[in-house]
């Protein structure tokens, strides 16, 4: 939870929120909106889910559209992304690269243009070389994992950067999540993540549900709600120059996720250690965001799997409302 001090920072003051329609940009427009905020959500996606928000469709790769939606903003926070599984992200790289570098630069652009009084930019774990363990660091060594992706959340990185050092902005912050599931998650059977594609699969009652690898791959899974949090306090007591880690601070193995899935779920599974799994090991360390802004994740793994099923079997179908890059 976030201390009442901070929200109360947020009442009354004109937010904007970039995808606010995703799976942590809706976390974030429900705290801020019940924290009395005027919240603006910008967003491809045919919803409005808050009755408290102002919800705006437009498109983020024009520049123009950016400056009207910036306007008269407080706080912005630039959540907007594009996700999608390792394999659309091998076949249709433009799909993820084009779009994020338009409107990372058009947003971030924007709002140093309409002066607003703070920024959080969401970048992502993909943006780190590869390692085992990821901590920040002042210097960037070697090309990040996730190729394409990666190399777009870097360049917004870089031009917050050129910001500091040309215009002597520092209200600029910046997060790199982990691997973030919850409600409002991607269930395309075509492009969706580990945790929303074992879930669809579950649901359809594949059986045996296959697994690619032996279940011994390492992850760090954070909660949709947690990662919100930790935006929020971002933006608020800000990241001095740099960026924080937002993760769950755990290692989970792929074994550990699915037996924690068969706690509540009754299905079948067999694991193909003849298929890659990816990565060995991606765990983010959270200590600087724990101690720099007070970032507390407080979601269990099996608490976030219900959370996510329960809202997962209600809305099986939102994924067709959703802007779908890869279908362009």
């Amino acid at each position: 939870m976030i201390d009442d001090k901070v929200l109360n920072n947020f009442r009354e003051r004109n937010v904007l929120v970039t995808g606010g329609t995703g799976l942590i940009g809706r976390q974030i427009v429900d705290i801020l909106a019940d924290s009395g905020a005027r919240v603006r959500v910008a967003s491809l996606d045919k919803m409005e889910l808050n009755k408290k928000a102002e919800y705006i469709f437009g498109d983020l790769t024009d520049f123009g559209f950016c400056k009207e939606v910036t306007k008269d903003m407080d706080f912005v926070f630039h959540v907007a992304g594009i996700k999608g599984s390792i394999e659309v992200t091998k076949t249709k790289p433009a799909s993820f690269f084009v779009p994020l570098l338009m409107f990372n630069t058009n947003v971030l652009e924007a709002c140093r243009v309409n002066k607003a009084a703070k920024v959080v930019y969401t970048s992502s774990i993909g943006a780190y070389a590869s390692a085992e363990i990821f901590k920040e660091t002042e210097k960037l060594e070697g090309a990040p994992m996730d190729m394409f992706p990666g190399w777009a959340k870097r360049m917004a990185e870089l031009q917050i950067e050129s910001y500091r050092i040309q215009y002597g902005l520092n209200n600029f912050a910046i997060v790199r999540p982990c691997n973030v599931y919850g409600p409002g998650d991607n269930f395309d059977p075509e492009n969706a993540m580990v945790i929303p594609s074992l879930m669809s699969r579950i649901f359809r009652r594949e059986d045996p549900v296959v697994i690619w690898g032996d279940g011994s791959a390492i992850r760090d899974f954070a909660y949709s709600r947690d990662v919100a949090e930790g935006v929020i306090l971002a933006l608020h007591h800000g990241t001095a120059g740099g960026f924080v880690n937002l993760g769950s601070g755990q290692g989970v193995t792929i074994s550990k996720l699915v037996d924690t899935l068969h706690q509540f779920l009754d299905f079948r599974h067999q694991f193909d250690p003849t298929k890659p799994s990816g990565f060995p090991k991606r765990v983010m360390d959270i200590s600087l965001a724990q101690k720099t802004i007070d970032y507390r994740p407080t979601t269990s793994l099996l608490d976030g799997l219900k959370e996510t099923w329960g809202w997962f079997v209600n809305n099986r179908d939102e994924y067709l409302k959703k802007k779908n890059y890869f279908k362009t």
